[in-house]
């Protein structure tokens, strides 16, 4: 049996992609098996051989994407049943469009190594921008315990580091493909393309590993130590948390743990994202009756933060006050980050969340496709409609401490999944650096299971984690993160998770965090350094996106002339 039978029997189309879609799966899974992603489009781009037919290869490749993201997307549906499945629905229909432009690139025999980057990457240039954007399972990501390599994020983002993992994918296609050379002996390889594309990988690879190597040696020349931060961490499922009488049970817990971290040095301390339980802005505070919930909260808070004498940033929702039929009503809510003074005061400034969250913040469809919209509103299982309104502004905040004044950002929830919100937080629009750090709360008790008592985690919380780390590296900024069940830690500008901390009681390995309550204190690191991607944003994003698009369409074009030359080819021999 020669190479190309054995290979055609081991890869079909089936046994190709559900090979690829299982090491995307494992790749990145919180076990180390990183180094898959090398090789996890391989088989199918093996299986997608030029001819087998179309309908086949798009049938098998939707079916099987479609199982890879239902799959992989398990925890979503905890929260939102219809939006699982319209996702997942949605997500698949990359996979048939992946499978054509290989098809297409084997058809005319032009190199994978080169078109690869062009075709994954660009898949994930496009799921970054669609439904708002979907920044989940790149490449990239599977490497954020690689220090050295994932350092070229700060000029390229992590579809820099995803492109070079589509290199190797591609090389690995092309060496198994490998024909015999034209020319017999050395002077034949030497020629051979593969021969290029291997030094070319490896040269490629190298300049990575040594430019993040020289980013990582320079660090401590543009480091300093800043205040001290505290992040406090509940573990409270989203069932619990819903239930509005559980708001005080909640809030003394939160303050509580916000005492020892203010004894223990911490001048700010971080609460998850909606964990007060009721609006406590201003505005709204204004026109409550005395003894409610909003009154009752910020009381709480203000005193907590005039007797420890601490800065506290809680999370809360915020709501605008309108009038119809001359009564009072909500007319906007906001899913905010409110920042308490020591002296117990508000901060005027407020950050109201920019980047909402498809089906779980917002129904999309509502005013383009209104059937659509009624149809998810109807297997929601609210019975109104909850969509937020999103913010727009993204100044940081200032924290006096002696005779210092720093500056902070805040990504709520999945904005730390976000490239583009977060560099507008940390740059200005003159190019200057604007925040010392990032405070990332978010509230990922919604995606947890709830048995035994027990709160299970699944494997979002992790992988959110590790998706959090290229923000860091990207800007040169650190991020503390608090997030209700987990995982709270601080990670450095150069995308290392620390483990461990100055004070708290929380598992020493951040990683571990997952599922327990409590609280740490640590020191922040300040970066002085500004990166061209936060200064140019995601340009590689539409370079491969643009050219996804161009390869899509001609290989579409020369479908069609084959078609309309086979067509012509036949009348001839009927007229004949």
């Amino acid at each position: 049996m020669d190479k190309k039978t054995l290979i055609h029997k081991l890869f079909t189309p089936f046994r190709g992609f559900a090979l690829s879609a299982i090491l995307l799966t494992v790749c990145q899974a919180p076990f180390d098996l990183s180094f898959l992603a090398w090789v996890a489009w391989v088989p199918f781009m093996l299986a997608t051989r030029p001819e087998v037919s179309v309908k086949r290869l798009l049938t098998t490749a939707y079916f099987v994407g479609l199982a890879y993201w239902v799959g992989n997307l398990y925890w979503l549906q905890i929260v939102t049943l219809p939006g699982y499945i319209t996702f997942s629905l949605s997500q698949a229909l990359y996979w048939p469009i992946l499978a054509y432009c290989v098809r297409f690139i084997r058809q005319k025999q032009w190199p994978v190594f080169f078109a690869a980057p062009i075709i994954f990457v660009g898949a994930e240039a496009w799921q970054g921008v669609l439904y708002t954007g979907f920044h989940w399972y790149y490449l990239g990501h599977s490497q954020y315990e690689n220090l050295r390599m994932i350092q070229i994020c700060d000029i390229f983002g992590v579809l820099g580091l995803s492109t070079l993992i589509a290199f190797g994918n591609g090389l690995f296609v092309d060496l198994i493909l490998l024909r015999k050379p034209r020319r017999p002996g050395l002077i034949g390889r030497l020629t051979s393309l593969r021969f290029y594309e291997l030094i070319g990988f490896h040269a490629l690879l190298f300049s990575t590993l040594i430019y993040g190597h020289c980013r990582l040696t320079e660090t401590p020349q543009y480091q300093t130590d800043g205040p001290k931060l505290g992040s406090v961490q509940p573990n409270v499922p989203s069932h619990v948390k819903e239930e509005i009488e559980n708001g005080r049970m909640i809030l003394n817990e939160l303050i509580a743990n916000s005492k020892v971290c203010a004894e223990a040095g911490a001048v700010l301390t971080a609460w998850p994202e909606t964990m007060v339980l009721a609006p406590i802005n201003a505005e709204y505070r204004a026109v409550c009756r005395d003894g409610t919930d909003a009154l009752i909260f910020h009381k709480f808070i203000s005193e907590h933060c005039k007797q420890s004498e601490s800065v506290v940033l809680a999370g809360a929702s915020a709501a605008d006050i309108g009038i119809e039929n001359n009564q009072l009503v909500i007319a906007n809510q906001y899913n905010s980050a409110l920042l308490y003074h020591a002296d117990g005061s508000v901060d005027p400034k407020r950050y109201d969340k920019i980047h909402l969250v498809p089906f779980g913040e917002y129904i999309p469809f509502k005013e383009s496709c209104p059937p659509l919209f009624k149809m998810i509103m109807w297997l929601s299982p609210y019975d109104y409609d909850y969509n937020l309104t999103p913010g727009d502004n993204y100044s940081p905040f200032t924290l006096p401490v002696a005779d210092q004044t720093w500056r902070f950002g805040v990504l709520i929830c999945y904005e730390d999944t976000d490239p583009t919100v977060t560099r507008k937080i940390v740059l200005d629009e003159n190019g200057k650096k604007e925040c010392d750090w990032l405070v990332n709360i978010s509230n990922d008790g919604w995606y947890v299971f709830f048995k035994d008592g027990k709160v299970r985690p699944t494997v979002e919380l992790a992988q959110r984690t590790a998706i959090s780390v290229f923000r860091c590296v990207e800007n040169r900024i650190a991020i503390i993160r608090s997030v209700n069940t987990g995982i709270s830690c601080l990670i450095e500008p150069t995308g290392a998770i620390r483990d461990g901390y100055e004070a708290g009681n929380l598992p020493e390995k951040a990683m571990d965090r997952q599922g327990v309550a409590g609280w740490f204190v640590d020191t922040v690191p300040i970066d002085s350094r500004v990166t061209i991607f936060s200064r140019f944003g995601r340009w590689l994003d539409v370079v491969m996106g643009a050219g996804l698009v161009i390869l899509w369409a001609i290989a579409i074009v020369d479908s069609r002339k084959k078609k309309q030359k086979a067509e012509g080819t036949k009348n001839e021999k009927k007229s004949d």
